[in-house]
């Protein structure tokens, strides 16, 4: 059974979801918040296997909760989400450590993907997002400070991205870091789709102007 946290401040959508979550199979609430600071507190307490977090909440908002939260438990993955489908929001719970960003307007069928999703160690991006986000990153006005590809990547996607353009097969790849072949699988289609690159040597050329590989590799 899936156990997870809800975080939103608003009664009634709150309700929603949980209503939605429930029906899904071998998922289950165990707790609920109304702001960044309950939901740290029931985080630290019920240790969730997922949290669906708002970003917009009194007090703490989701940004910081999620920052906070990932500092202090990193395996518990956080998922945003959120009405707003700009992408500076989307970056800045991806730098805050979020696992996964959802819009509020999403269908059960993709509430459940994307909990599954984040809860295998995959980040999840909702599809609307998704596709335009690093070229959108890259150009947008406003954005506080430079922006690096690399900051839509999990730190394990960076591994998994690292190996590959190093030349290893999956199964070294899951033998180094200790995965299942299908998890690896699973995070190198999350990076191409992340990077919008389609092919291996395109991993490999991305890799390199990144600095994650030498040059001669």
């Amino acid at each position: 059974m899936t156990r997870l946290v809800l975080a939103e401040d608003h009664t009634l959508v709150r309700t929603g979801m949980r209503l939605l979550v429930e029906s899904i199979p071998d998922m289950t609430v165990v707790g609920e918040a109304a702001d960044g600071l309950e939901a740290l507190h029931l985080i630290e307490q019920l240790r969730p296997d997922c949290v669906l977090m708002d970003l917009a909440m009194p007090g703490l908002n989701g940004v910081e909760a999620v920052r906070r939260s990932t500092a202090r438990f990193p395996g518990i993955p956080i998922l945003v989400i959120s009405m707003h489908a700009d992408e500076a929001y989307v970056h800045r719970a991806l730098v805050a450590g979020a696992r996964g960003y959802l819009l509020k307007g999403s269908d059960k069928e993709e509430l459940e993907t994307a909990v599954r999703t984040v809860c295998s160690g995959v980040t999840y991006l909702t599809p609307a997002i998704s596709k335009t986000l690093v070229a959108a990153l890259g150009k947008k006005a406003g954005v506080p400070e430079p922006i690096s590809p690399l900051e839509v990547l999990t730190l394990r996607q960076r591994e998994v991205l690292r190996l590959v353009a190093e030349g290893n097969s999956t199964k070294q790849i899951a033998g180094r870091l200790g995965l299942s072949a299908k998890t690896v699988e699973a995070h190198r289609s999350a990076i191409m789709q992340r990077l919008g690159i389609r092919e291996l040597a395109g991993l490999v050329r991305f890799a390199v102007r990144a600095g994650l590989v030498e040059q001669d590799r």
